[in-house]
């Protein structure tokens, strides 16, 4: 392999900038999990929230700011990787499914539950 092969091979240790970008915004998403009542809501329904909790709106904007490529497609993946994968991995809640009729033009949106304390201790979920 010559040096010019090389260097336009990506680079292995890179990170991914979905998983970049999901490694900073899930402190914002974990915060707003940590406050919410209630038992289901869909992805729009919480990104809507986030939208009323100032740091984590600021923290929602920089996500998409980081992401570029223009709004559409920062909201894209924000809305359809980012968010889901951050709510997947949280210890939180639980998928339930694609939520059917609710409208997202960046993703597809689904439904989640919040699970109880005992739920979380547990592991659950």
């Amino acid at each position: 392999m010559s040096a010019d092969d090389a260097r336009q091979e990506p680079a292995l240790d890179r990170p991914d900038r979905v998983d970049a970008i999901i490694a900073f915004l899930t402190p914002a998403i974990d915060d707003i999990l940590a406050r919410l009542e209630g038992e289901e809501f869909t992805t729009p329904e919480f990104i809507a929230l986030l939208g009323t909790d100032p740091a984590a709106h600021r923290a929602y904007q920089e996500a998409l700011r980081r992401w570029g490529e223009g709004e559409q497609y920062a909201k894209m993946v924000v809305h359809g990787q980012v968010i889901p994968g951050i709510l997947r991995r949280s210890g939180r809640v639980e998928w339930l499914g694609f939520a059917y009729g609710e409208d997202d033009p960046y993703g597809v949106p689904a439904r989640w539950r919040l699970l109880d304390a005992e739920e979380v201790e547990s592991g659950a979920g």
